[in-house]
């Protein structure tokens, strides 16, 4: 099935580009020139991907971003930036986008990423499910994740999680017991190399233990192991 890719830019030089680039390697494109347009178009036609200006009118791509993801629009976000654009990879990242790349850029790079988050995208989709997954859910003590819904909840309750929180979350409890990286963390769930930036897993695991554990100065759940990264395990006594 052809895949729709929604491009949302100001440019209309830079529309013409991706939306010509981006046929060429078979997908449909569609368009929008500003933040409102953008927000429209993506809950109309739901695209596989949208390519999203960080500079634009009536809003700009961070408050896109938002907004989509507090609906549950869970579509993966490219975010396009100008190099003299101040943003802050991590809450871009953090606010549910998937990757981002600065301009000037070339065509084919944004192609080639594009493909890749799609494959990402279709990976993580055909998954294997765990055994604990066969009945809709992973439990772990008080801990609830429901993989098909994006939920999770913590004694009953549902948590307001990111996109990116919860799939952290879930490559964690998928791996429950196994110290894991941070590298190993930014490759699973952000494939992207941040060239040895893990302060974006650092400030999950912080916003995470925020929301599951009563007490984040001695959390039960996601462990530090000091000197290698972190791990999600079974409360004691549980």
């Amino acid at each position: 099935m052809e895949k729709i890719i929604l491009v949302v830019d100001d440019e209309q030089s830079i529309l013409t580009l991706l939306e010509y680039n981006l046929q060429q390697a078979g997908f449909k494109v569609i368009t929008a020139m500003d933040g409102e347009a953008g927000i429209n178009q993506a809950l109309s036609h739901s695209p596989d991907l949208i390519v999203l200006d960080l500079m634009l009118p009536k809003l700009d791509g961070i408050e896109v971003c938002k907004q989509l993801r507090q609906q549950k629009v869970l579509i993966p976000i490219l975010m396009l930036t100008a190099k003299d654009d101040e943003f802050d990879k991590v809450l871009g990242l953090e606010l549910g986008a998937d990757d981002y790349m600065t301009k000037p850029f070339s065509p084919r790079e944004v192609v080639a990423r594009v493909k890749a988050i799609l494959r990402r995208t279709q990976i993580q989709m055909d998954t294997p499910i765990m055994p604990e997954e066969e009945s809709g859910y992973v439990r772990i003590a008080g801990l609830k994740i429901i993989p098909d819904h994006y939920e999770a909840y913590i004694e009953n309750e549902l948590l307001e999680l990111t996109p990116k929180e919860f799939e952290l979350l879930l490559y964690l409890a998928k791996n429950k017991g196994r110290v894991l990286t941070r590298d190993q963390l930014l490759s699973a769930v952000w494939n992207y190399d941040f060239a040895g930036d893990t302060r974006i897993v650092d400030v999950h695991i912080s916003h995470l233990r925020e929301k599951i554990e009563q007490n984040t100065k001695k959390p039960v759940y996601i462990k530090t192991i000091r000197g290698l990264g972190y791990k999600l395990e079974e409360p004691k006594g549980e």
